[in-house]
């Protein structure tokens, strides 16, 4: 309940706190308001203004101002402003969103410049900045650009595993240069790799789905319940208004759970009302149930509006069924009809079992997202209140249980209304700055209550109206009454009537029975124990002095209070010395002296408020009242007095002091008239020469009296008549004198008296008569009624001859606890409270002070070792790297001619891979059809060089299922060599393609898909296109720092044990490819001499626990260091002999000595054969390997024993097998295998990561370096990207990034980056292709914009590089800002480019047989093809369709209709 009036509150400036701020507060901006925030603890408001950001206190009054604006900002440039964006103008900042974050002390900032970027603002001094930062790119733009569109936002917290982040929620509508993200989660703090305002859930449902680019949306309120959040919304759909409200679970990291229910809110027999004008939200109908109320419009009618409650348990159980039901119809609509509907009743049966929502409430992957429901699912209903103008905002507050609704109109105007139950009625009309309950204006309980003001009730004990919190003891049952179901109190009778003063005894008092509630019975008289004097208490309360009577002590106690009766100076200054009171200039109010700082010394001019009567005769003597304050101190102050200009003789005697004059007005000389003034103000002068001037002006006027009724009368007189006439009212009625003939009238007029004092009369009308009670409670007006009235006198009124007693007045002093018994209560139990929360602190404090020092120091010792390590093993690799280095030329660099390039880079990756027809260039021709074949390949090749045909080819085929994705790459591969002597008719091919599927993926509105896979023929010929043009770029910058970090990763690997079956290296980046065991090893040096190459004796480093193959491995690649891979002998051709002494014995993974453990056969290492450092080996060539292992083998039994069926394994054996082990006996060693992978050897990534950081920074570096050269193709295609972007409105800057990145950097980089042996001629490992992996998939990742957040269920690939994505992604940024920065590339340029490829490399391709492989799938689909170009009157008209079935005829021998 508590959090539902916070939120009312905030909506309207909390209402609660403005009734304590002095009427006609108010603060004027000098730019439009457009947000407000309020601090619930201190009570300051902040304001967000155009330009501003102001902080007020609770009074209203201006404590700071921060100044936002105007910058020099262009929503096309991209912050920081400099001074390349040469179309910065002076933006105004519409300061969007104001969110107070007391927790740390914040206020969030967010504005429309800068694209939306937010700051942290002191909460206490908003002048002071806390955090703001403009570099950190798109991920940190929140707001919008579009001063007309609304944000709104929340602060809450989101769960990330164990940790609990600090975030706001945005929702926001879409502004010209905006992202596309209704719904955002930003983040509060740094955590990770992530900044400050990050978006922290990446959400495609809520950013690109179907409705988001339809729709125009206006969020207007956002609130929190029970986890979940609501956002409150009205969204365009095509001319119509539709009002939405959105939830979302708190904690919902992925949106699953986003889902929408559109608000109806209907007036019986018209027409929806949907257009939400503003909303609130409230506690409750009854003690469960919250409520919203929103304020609703017809669309385009401004003359009628409406309010609406929705109970949030019906929200809720709404969007319940919603989600319930589509996820059942989602998942019977996505089964097979085979399925004869068996998933179907049992989802409905498990739907009746289990309740979906209670098992899911957040949501989850597999389940559908109902995002938008569908209008059949509206929650409606009907006004709770209606008006005949524009209602355009709403806030409720709660008071004592019941609901108040403030309404605001389009006029300014603010209403209250009270709710009761399902209907709110009209209240009052509230004036601008005014408290929201004016209760002192209520002077008797009746009067009171009947306001039906939940605001104001009768305080029966202090006799006044109030608001509860005013009452003492309000509390109390029917102590403070304001429902009309509460009559007001009226004691009936005491039994006995009096005691004496020293007597102690039961008294009964009797009670109204209305009093009591309607289901009760009557009780008996109310009984007590008083010990009552009331003499004594009597004589104190009506003393002059104002005194209170101590119901506990029995005793009658005098409080002297300065400033009451006391409102002006002179009052204050006619008070009796022995009180020290003075009239506080500082205070302007009459206090103790000892109590004001500077006291004033003269009293101010007086001031004229009344004048009674308000005209007179013309000929004066009449006695005229005046009333006011400052009037003086004594009478004999008054020094001067005129009324409309006629000096007026003053009343000494009737003088009241500074409040009263009585004056006698007359004319010098009423018999020889003189002209004057009829008509004027009234002048007072008093002492010191002060004057007043009345605003109320005297009128000198006569009575005309014109009639008369009855005109007739007995004789005996009493006969009462009216005069009627004009200007009767001149005068007062003892100036006015009536007589018939000579007989004098009586008047009758109306007089009030309460006991035995008289009442003044203030207001007499036909319905109504309105009195000023006596100050003190008056003397009973007999013994009677002193007798039968106790703290009640009746009250009389006489008019004429008559008297009508009308009712009783009250009068009762309310009681006060001392303070010596207060001060003493509510002090020791703070003073106890803070002093066990201080030994609470300090000793958690402690503890967790020894507990992060204990972790501290465990980090530290593992980062100390890790460093140790890195530093190390870096050190290493740069030594041993030097020889690699220091002579590294192009020529050194064993790059592939462009022919192989393209033959891997396009072929490799199909289904035959080396074998492949363009790589072995060899077709399958007879040789007497071989000139028939060429001649037709030639015409082919020049039909494919006609635009319409290859078009309508393409399309053709991919119009066929049977295309694949593979036939699809395979295709563009053999297109590109086929038309590779025309690059700049395949550059335009390729750019008609791009268009035609950019404007199918723009439509389908997900434009991020876009080049995203190889689904298409064109995205393949993109690759393509790519590899082509960056051939010579990765020869000249990138591909030295390429192989550089492929010979770091290798000789890496190679320095520790890799097991040769599992694919497992001890040094490695991938933690799948970690050899999770601790194999003892050592380095040996082995002297290998090669046979038949002279007496020279090459070093070779390996590892005892190297397989033969693996030394022979290494043997090779130090021996032939200097040839490329390719021409290098292969570890099958060579054969490795160890000569120990004088016999030699030939080395072998697998012979008659290898150690068997059952079943398994371990693989001989240099170890099993005790070959020792320094050891001489022979390396020879074999003419045959099979001839080669006859030769090793002694007979025909050790031959058939190596071909056992047995199982191989190298150091560690598969987890999987290791069960027969488990169940026999073995030795601790066995055992050891048996462990998995622990933590600690993750930390051998750490070192690897380390030692090879340089090289991968050097190689991210020259590829991502716009300062340096860049590829004309590739300022040229993203040029195109760019241009392309801005004719379509929903393609924005985070999709443009994308397609750049899907382009290049994913469909190039990576693919060279995992296969250096497609640009170099090099031969991979698995092991060395885990780590390339790892460094591939972080380059993706600072690529694209999805943010991956980290936690520590993270694949440790994704954790080993976390803290250097940021770094690359701003150098991604850079170099995409770079690139658009510089000289566009004309297509004349890019075409020069082109061909100068063209000509220095076609004829090194398998041209002819790229366009033999092409026919292939021009005859598969040769029907469709000519079918396709019968139906295109351009192929019609160039005979497309004759030319492709002549060529049909040559190659195929097919006999056509020619």
């Amino acid at each position: 309940m508590a959090w539902w009036c916070v939120a009312a509150l905030l909506s309207l400036l909390c209402v609660g706190r403005c009734l304590s701020i002095q009427p006609y507060a108010n603060f004027s901006s000098a730019t439009i308001i457009n947000t407000v925030a309020q601090d619930p603890h201190t009570g300051r408001i902040y304001l967000g203004a155009v330009n501003a950001i102001y902080q007020l206190d609770a009074q209203l009054q201006k404590e700071s101002i921060a100044v936002t604006g105007p910058k020099k900002d262009n929503p096309s440039c991209t912050p920081p402003i400099t001074a390349t964006c040469t179309e910065a103008r002076d933006t105004n900042n519409y300061n969007k969103l104001l969110l107070t974050n007391p927790k740390n002390g914040s206020l969030v900032v967010c504005g429309s410049i800068y694209r939306g970027i937010c700051s942290l603002l002191n909460l206490s001094h908003v002048e002071q900045q806390i955090y703001y930062s403009d570099v950190k790119g798109e991920k940190t733009y929140v707001a919008t650009t579009d001063e007309n569109v609304s944000v709104v936002g929340i602060i809450s917290t989101l769960k990330k595993g164990d940790e609990y982040l600090s975030v706001f929620v945005v929702g926001k509508g879409y502004g010209g240069s905006d992202s596309s993200k209704l719904i955002s989660t930003r983040l509060l703090q740094v955590h990770g790799d992530m900044d400050m305002f990050e978006n922290v859930v990446e959400a495609s449902m809520v950013q690109a789905s179907p409705f988001a680019l339809r729709y125009h949306h206006d969020f207007h309120y956002i609130f929190k319940d029970s986890g979940y959040i609501y956002f409150l919304f009205t969204r365009i759909h095509g001319t119509t208004n539709i009002t939405m409200v959105a939830r979302l679970c708190e904690n919902d990291t992925h949106y699953y759970s986003y889902t929408e229910l559109q608000l109806n809110c209907t007036t019986p027999g018209s027409a929806l009302v949907k257009n939400l004008s503003s909303p609130s939200i409230y506690g409750a109908l009854n003690a469960s149930d919250k409520v919203l109320f929103a304020v609703f419009s017809q669309d385009g009618d401004a003359t009628s509006s409406a309010l609406c409650m929705y109970s949030l348990r019906s929200i809720n159980l709404r969007l319940k069924e919603v989600i319930e039901r589509d996820t059942l119809v989602s998942s019977a609509t996505n089964n097979k009809p085979e399925e004869d509907n068996s998933l179907l009743q049992h989802l409905c049966l498990y739907a009746q079992q289990e309740n979906i929502m209670e098992k899911y409430p957040c949501g989850e992957e597999f389940l559908p997202s109902p995002l938008a429901s569908k209008p059949e699912y509206a929650l409606t209903v009907s006004p709770v209140f209606t008006r005949k103008s524009m209602l355009t905002a709403v806030a409720v507050a709660v008071e004592n249980e019941h609901t108040v609704a403030f309404l605001g109109t389009r006029q300014g105007e603010v209403f209250k209304v009270r709710c009761f139950l399902l209907r709110c009625g009209f209240g009052s009309l509230l004036q601008s700055g005014v408290p929201v309950q004016a209760c002192e204006q209520k002077t008797n309980c009746t009067s009171c209550v009947n306001q039906l003001d939940p605001y104001c009730g009768w305080c029966v004990l202090e006799g006044r109206c109030t608001r509860k919190k005013d009452c003492s003891r309000g509390g109390e049952q029917n102590a403070w009454l304001w429902s009309p179901n509460q009559q007001c109190v009226a004691i009936q009778a005491f039994h006995p009537p009096n005691i004496s003063c020293k007597k102690t005894q039961q008294v009964m008092i009797g009670v109204r029975k209305a009093l009591l509630p309607h289901h009760a019975s009557p009780p008996p008289p109310l009984s007590s124990n008083f010990n009552v004097c009331l003499c004594r208490c009597i004589d104190c309360v009506t003393s002059q002095w104002g005194c209170q009577w101590n119901t506990q002590e029995h005793t009658c106690m005098a409080l002297y209070n300065c400033s009451v009766g006391r409102e002006d100076c002179s009052l204050c200054k006619n008070a009796d010395r022995k009180y020290n009171c003075v009239w506080c200039q500082t205070t302007s109010s009459c206090i103790y002296s000892k109590l004001c700082p500077s006291e004033a010394t003269q009293c101010p001019s007086p001031s004229i408020t009344d004048i009674v009567p308000r005209y007179g005769p013309k000929k004066g003597h009449i006695m005229v009242t005046i009333k006011g304050s400052n009037l003086g101190i004594k009478k004999e102050d008054i020094t001067r007095i005129t009324v409309a200009g006629v000096p007026c003789t003053h009343k000494p005697e009737r003088y009241s002091v500074s409040t009263r004059y009585y004056i006698h007005k007359h004319l010098h000389s009423p018999f020889h008239f003189k002209p004057f003034s009829t008509k004027g103000a009234v002048e007072v002068e008093v002492e010191g020469s002060k004057m007043g001037v009345s605003e109320v002006a005297f009128e000198y006027r006569d009575p005309a009296p014109e009639s008369v009724e009855p005109t007739r009368g007995p004789a005996d007189g009493g006969t009462v008549i009216t005069i009627s006439g004009r200007n009767l009212d001149t005068a007062t009625k003892d100036d006015i004198s009536i007589v018939v003939g000579a007989v004098p009238l009586m008047f009758s007029f109306a007089q009030a008296f309460v006991g035995n004092e008289p009442c003044n009369v203030t207001i007499l009308q036909a319905d109504k008569l309105i009195l000023v009670a006596p100050f003190h409670r008056p003397k009973a007006r007999s013994r009677r009624q002193r007798r039968e009235t106790s703290s009640e006198d009746m009250e009389l009124i006489k008019f004429g001859h008559g008297e009508w007693n009308v009712g009783f007045v009250h009068y009762e002093k309310k009681n006060e606890v001392p303070l010596y018994i207060i001060i003493p209560a509510v002090i020791l139990p703070m003073v106890l409270f803070i002093a066990v929360s201080v030994y609470c602190y300090r000793r958690k404090s402690q503890q967790a002070e020894r507990e992060y020092e204990k972790v501290k120091q465990q980090l530290e010792s593992l980062e100390e070792s890790v460093r140790d390590r890195c530093k190390k093993e870096f050190t290493d690799l740069m030594i041993e790297m030097e020889d690699h280095t220091s002579d590294l030329s192009e020529a050194r660099i064993p790059f592939l001619d462009y022919k192989n390039y393209t033959d891997r880079v396009f072929f490799l990756p199909s289904k035959d891979g080396a074998n492949d027809v363009m790589i072995t260039g060899k077709l399958d021709i007879p040789e007497n059809r071989r000139a028939t074949v060429e001649q037709a390949l030639n015409q082919f090749s020049n039909l494919l060089n006609s635009k319409t045909f290859l078009i309508n080819f393409i399309r053709t085929l991919e119009s066929r299922q049977e295309f694949n994705a593979r036939n699809k790459v395979y295709f563009a591969s053999l297109l590109t060599v086929a038309l590779h002597g025309k690059l700049e008719y395949y550059t335009d091919i390729m750019r008609t393609l791009l268009l035609e599927l950019m404007e199918e993926y723009v439509q389908s509105k997900n434009p991020k898909l876009m080049l995203r896979r190889s689904e298409t023929v064109v995205e393949r010929m993109l690759c393509n296109w790519m590899s082509i043009s960056l051939y010579q770029f990765l020869k000249d910058s990138a591909g030295e720092p390429l192989y550089k970090l492929f010979k770091a990763i290798k000789h890496q690997v190679e320095k520790g044990p890799v097991d040769a079956k599992m694919k497992k290296a001890k040094y490695t980046l991938n933690d799948t490819g970690l050899l999770g065991d601790d194999v003892e090893y050592s380095v040996l040096t082995l002297q290998v001499l090669v046979h038949g190459e002279g007496p020279d004796v090459t070093p070779v480093k390996v590892l005892n626990c190297d397989t033969i193959s693996q030394v022979k491995e290494k043997i090779i690649e130090q021996v032939y260091r200097n040839l490329p891979y390719s021409q290098r002998p292969t570890v099958e051709s060579v054969a490795l002999e160890w000569r120990p002494g004088s016999t030699g014995q030939i080395l072998s993974d697998l012979d008659l000595t290898s150690q068997k453990e059952g079943r398994w056969k371990r693989l001989n290492t240099l170890a099993h054969y005790n070959v020792r450092d320094n050891a001489t080996l022979v390396l020879s060539r074999v003419l045959h390997t099979q001839q080669s292992f006859d030769q090793n083998q002694d007979s025909h039994e050790e031959k058939s024993a190596l071909l056992e069926d047995d199982k191989v394994f190298h150091l560690v054996r598969p987890a999987d097998e290791l069960d027969e082990v488990k169940s026999k006996r073995g030795s601790m060693k066995d055992k050891a295998t048996t462990k998995a992978i622990t933590e600690i050897y993750l930390t051998r990534l750490l070192s690897m990561k380390g030692t090879l950081q340089q090289f991968v920074d050097d190689f991210f570096s020259s590829v991502l370096c716009s300062g340096t050269v860049v590829p004309p193709a590739v300022k040229y295609f993203f040029d195109f990207l760019d241009e392309q972007a801005h004719k379509h409105d929903n393609v924005d800057e985070e999709t443009i990034h994308i397609w750049k990145t899907n382009s290049l950097p994913l469909r190039f980089w990576v693919n060279i980056l995992k296969n250096p042996h497609f640009i170099f001629d090099v031969h991979v490992t698995e092991v060395v292709d885990a780590s390339l992996s790892v460094i591939a998939q972080t380059f993706m990742d600072a690529c694209t914009k999805t943010e991956h957040k980290l936690s520590r269920e993270s694949p440790s690939n994704k954790l080993l590089y976390a803290k250097e994505i940021s770094t690359y992604k701003k150098m991604v940024d850079d170099y995409y800002k770079g690139i658009r920065q510089m000289v566009p590339v004309s297509d004349q340029d890019m075409n020069t480019y082109l061909a100068e490829i063209s000509r220095s490399h076609t004829e090194k391709l398998n041209t002819q047989v790229a366009l033999h492989q092409l026919y292939q799938y021009a005859s598969k689909y040769y029907d469709g093809i000519i079918s396709s170009l019968e139906e295109d009157p351009a192929a019609q008209n160039k005979q497309l369709t004759l030319r492709l079935q002549q060529i049909a005829a040559a190659l195929e021998n097919k006999v056509t209709d020619l």
